[in-house]
Protein backbone atom coordinates (compact mmCIF):
# COMPACT_ATOMS: atom_id res chain seq x y z
CA UNK A 1 0.00 0.00 0.00
CA UNK A 2 1.33 3.15 -0.68
CA UNK A 3 2.05 5.69 2.08
CA UNK A 4 0.49 8.83 2.07
CA UNK A 5 2.69 12.69 2.69
CA UNK A 6 0.93 14.77 5.58
CA UNK A 7 -1.22 16.44 2.77
CA UNK A 8 -2.79 13.30 1.85
CA UNK A 9 -0.35 13.02 -1.39
CA UNK A 10 0.28 9.55 -2.99
CA UNK A 11 3.43 9.47 -5.72
CA UNK A 12 2.33 5.84 -7.80
CA UNK A 13 6.26 7.10 -9.59
CA UNK A 14 8.26 9.77 -8.67
CA UNK A 15 6.85 13.43 -10.05
CA UNK A 16 3.39 12.02 -11.14
CA UNK A 17 1.01 12.26 -7.46
CA UNK A 18 -2.68 12.20 -6.84
CA UNK A 19 -4.80 13.10 -3.57
CA UNK A 20 -7.92 12.98 -2.61
CA UNK A 21 -10.72 15.74 -1.07
CA UNK A 22 -13.84 15.77 0.00
CA UNK A 23 -16.07 17.67 -2.28
CA UNK A 24 -18.55 20.69 -0.73
CA UNK A 25 -20.98 20.32 -3.41
CA UNK A 26 -21.39 16.40 -2.14
CA UNK A 27 -24.94 15.16 -1.44
CA UNK A 28 -25.33 12.23 1.21
CA UNK A 29 -28.00 9.85 0.29
CA UNK A 30 -28.34 10.82 -3.40
CA UNK A 31 -30.37 8.61 -5.48
CA UNK A 32 -28.58 6.38 -6.89
CA UNK A 33 -27.00 6.72 -10.40
CA UNK A 34 -28.27 10.13 -10.16
CA UNK A 35 -26.60 13.29 -11.42
CA UNK A 36 -25.73 13.69 -7.48
CA UNK A 37 -24.53 9.86 -6.91
CA UNK A 38 -20.63 10.06 -5.89
CA UNK A 39 -18.10 9.42 -3.58
CA UNK A 40 -17.57 12.31 -1.19
CA UNK A 41 -13.98 12.51 -1.66
CA UNK A 42 -12.75 13.19 -4.96
CA UNK A 43 -9.37 12.67 -6.65
CA UNK A 44 -6.84 15.31 -7.76
CA UNK A 45 -3.57 14.62 -10.31
CA UNK A 46 -0.24 16.43 -10.61
CA UNK A 47 2.78 15.65 -12.70
CA UNK A 48 5.95 17.35 -12.45
CA UNK A 49 6.77 18.06 -16.69
CA UNK A 50 9.38 19.43 -18.01
CA UNK A 51 8.74 22.95 -17.72
CA UNK A 52 6.12 23.29 -15.36
CA UNK A 53 4.00 21.57 -12.88
CA UNK A 54 0.76 20.01 -14.28
CA UNK A 55 -1.98 19.74 -12.05
CA UNK A 56 -5.60 18.38 -12.92
CA UNK A 57 -8.88 19.41 -11.35
CA UNK A 58 -7.22 20.22 -8.38
CA UNK A 59 -9.62 20.79 -5.10
CA UNK A 60 -7.65 22.18 -2.07
CA UNK A 61 -8.93 21.14 1.18
CA UNK A 62 -9.59 23.34 3.82
CA UNK A 63 -8.61 20.68 6.68
CA UNK A 64 -4.96 20.42 5.43
CA UNK A 65 -4.48 23.68 3.38
CA UNK A 66 -1.31 24.53 4.48
CA UNK A 67 0.03 21.14 4.59
CA UNK A 68 -1.21 20.77 0.66
CA UNK A 69 -0.18 24.19 -0.43
CA UNK A 70 3.17 23.69 1.12
CA UNK A 71 3.69 20.47 -0.68
CA UNK A 72 2.77 21.75 -4.54
CA UNK A 73 5.01 24.80 -3.73
CA UNK A 74 8.12 22.40 -3.58
CA UNK A 75 6.73 20.74 -5.92
CA UNK A 76 5.97 23.93 -8.35
CA UNK A 77 9.58 25.22 -7.34
CA UNK A 78 11.37 22.11 -8.91
CA UNK A 79 9.90 23.64 -12.24
CA UNK A 80 11.04 27.00 -12.06
CA UNK A 81 7.75 28.08 -10.27
CA UNK A 82 5.51 27.50 -13.43
CA UNK A 83 2.09 26.06 -13.24
CA UNK A 84 -0.38 24.58 -15.53
CA UNK A 85 -3.60 24.23 -14.01
CA UNK A 86 -5.90 21.87 -16.29
CA UNK A 87 -10.31 21.32 -16.36
CA UNK A 88 -11.15 18.25 -17.81
CA UNK A 89 -15.27 19.17 -17.70
CA UNK A 90 -16.62 22.12 -16.80
CA UNK A 91 -17.78 21.07 -13.70
CA UNK A 92 -14.66 20.43 -12.28
CA UNK A 93 -13.46 24.19 -11.86
CA UNK A 94 -13.07 23.13 -8.23
CA UNK A 95 -10.09 25.11 -6.94
CA UNK A 96 -8.75 26.23 -10.03
CA UNK A 97 -8.90 30.12 -9.45
CA UNK A 98 -7.16 29.76 -6.60
CA UNK A 99 -4.22 28.19 -7.97
CA UNK A 100 -4.06 30.18 -10.87
CA UNK A 101 -3.94 33.18 -7.95
CA UNK A 102 -1.11 31.40 -6.18
CA UNK A 103 0.87 30.55 -9.51
CA UNK A 104 -0.37 32.45 -12.26
CA UNK A 105 -1.66 31.53 -15.35
CA UNK A 106 -0.60 28.53 -17.66
CA UNK A 107 2.60 29.66 -19.34
CA UNK A 108 1.94 30.44 -22.82
CA UNK A 109 -1.65 29.23 -22.27
CA UNK A 110 -0.60 25.56 -23.76
CA UNK A 111 0.42 21.90 -22.21
CA UNK A 112 3.53 21.25 -21.34
CA UNK A 113 5.68 18.61 -23.28
CA UNK A 114 4.67 15.30 -22.94
CA UNK A 115 0.94 16.11 -21.87
CA UNK A 116 -1.72 15.83 -24.18
CA UNK A 117 -5.36 16.42 -23.72
CA UNK A 118 -7.43 14.06 -25.66
CA UNK A 119 -11.20 15.60 -26.17
CA UNK A 120 -13.88 12.87 -26.27
CA UNK A 121 -16.38 13.54 -28.87
CA UNK A 122 -19.69 15.00 -28.10
CA UNK A 123 -19.17 13.65 -24.34
CA UNK A 124 -18.21 17.45 -23.53
CA UNK A 125 -14.59 16.19 -21.53
CA UNK A 126 -11.16 16.17 -22.39
CA UNK A 127 -9.19 13.64 -20.59
CA UNK A 128 -5.20 14.30 -19.53
CA UNK A 129 -2.42 11.87 -21.08
CA UNK A 130 0.77 11.65 -19.13
CA UNK A 131 2.61 9.73 -21.52
CA UNK A 132 5.84 9.48 -19.53
CA UNK A 133 3.69 7.38 -16.84
CA UNK A 134 0.46 5.67 -19.80
CA UNK A 135 -1.16 8.00 -17.05
CA UNK A 136 -4.81 8.65 -18.41
CA UNK A 137 -6.53 10.87 -16.25
CA UNK A 138 -10.73 11.46 -16.94
CA UNK A 139 -13.35 13.41 -15.83
CA UNK A 140 -16.41 12.01 -15.10
CA UNK A 141 -16.72 9.62 -18.07
CA UNK A 142 -14.76 6.95 -16.86
CA UNK A 143 -15.12 5.67 -12.83
CA UNK A 144 -13.82 3.60 -10.44
CA UNK A 145 -15.86 0.62 -9.96
CA UNK A 146 -15.03 -0.07 -6.76
CA UNK A 147 -13.56 -3.55 -7.82
CA UNK A 148 -10.44 -2.73 -8.87
CA UNK A 149 -11.81 -1.72 -12.18
CA UNK A 150 -13.46 0.90 -14.58
CA UNK A 151 -17.39 1.82 -14.97
CA UNK A 152 -19.12 4.29 -17.02
CA UNK A 153 -20.77 7.16 -15.94
CA UNK A 154 -23.95 6.87 -15.36
CA UNK A 155 -26.59 7.58 -17.96
CA UNK A 156 -28.20 10.71 -15.84
CA UNK A 157 -24.77 12.19 -15.85
CA UNK A 158 -25.44 12.77 -19.89
CA UNK A 159 -28.82 14.22 -19.79
CA UNK A 160 -26.90 17.89 -19.63
CA UNK A 161 -25.65 17.32 -23.01
CA UNK A 162 -27.07 19.89 -25.61
CA UNK A 163 -27.49 16.60 -28.18
CA UNK A 164 -27.82 14.28 -25.22
CA UNK A 165 -25.65 10.69 -25.32
CA UNK A 166 -26.99 7.35 -24.48
CA UNK A 167 -23.82 5.30 -21.98
CA UNK A 168 -23.81 2.75 -26.00
CA UNK A 169 -23.00 6.29 -27.53
CA UNK A 170 -20.45 7.00 -25.14
CA UNK A 171 -18.75 3.94 -25.43
CA UNK A 172 -18.15 4.73 -29.29
CA UNK A 173 -16.53 8.08 -28.48
CA UNK A 174 -14.18 6.19 -26.06
CA UNK A 175 -13.58 3.49 -28.23
CA UNK A 176 -10.45 5.65 -29.32
CA UNK A 177 -8.88 4.91 -25.67
CA UNK A 178 -7.72 1.84 -26.35
CA UNK A 179 -5.18 2.83 -29.04
CA UNK A 180 -2.83 4.71 -26.29
CA UNK A 181 -1.16 2.68 -24.38
CA UNK A 182 -2.70 2.63 -20.86
CA UNK A 183 -1.22 1.96 -17.85
CA UNK A 184 -3.00 3.65 -15.18
CA UNK A 185 -6.17 5.52 -15.00
CA UNK A 186 -6.98 8.02 -12.88
CA UNK A 187 -10.04 8.40 -11.81
CA UNK A 188 -11.62 11.57 -10.21
CA UNK A 189 -14.54 8.99 -8.84
CA UNK A 190 -13.78 6.25 -7.26
CA UNK A 191 -10.21 4.61 -6.49
CA UNK A 192 -7.69 5.20 -9.29
CA UNK A 193 -6.37 1.34 -11.50
CA UNK A 194 -2.28 1.44 -11.72
CA UNK A 195 -1.55 -1.23 -13.72
CA UNK A 196 -3.30 -2.41 -16.92
CA UNK A 197 -4.76 0.45 -17.58
CA UNK A 198 -5.93 -0.67 -21.30
CA UNK A 199 -7.33 -3.45 -20.46
CA UNK A 200 -9.43 -2.09 -17.72
CA UNK A 201 -10.49 0.48 -20.50
CA UNK A 202 -11.25 -2.22 -23.09
CA UNK A 203 -12.88 -4.43 -20.53
CA UNK A 204 -15.91 -1.71 -19.57
CA UNK A 205 -15.88 -0.84 -23.40
CA UNK A 206 -17.10 -4.64 -24.11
Amino acid sequence: MQEKTSAGIVEPRPGLFRWTARHPAWVADAEPESSEDWPPEVGCVGYEARGALVLIDPLIPTDREDELWGELDERAARCFGRVAVLTTIEFHSRSREAVVERYGPTPGGITPPGVELVPIRWADERMVWIEEHGALVPGDRLLGDGNGGLRLCPQSWLRYLDAGMTLYELRIALAPLVELPVEMVLVSHGEPVLSDGREAIRRVLT
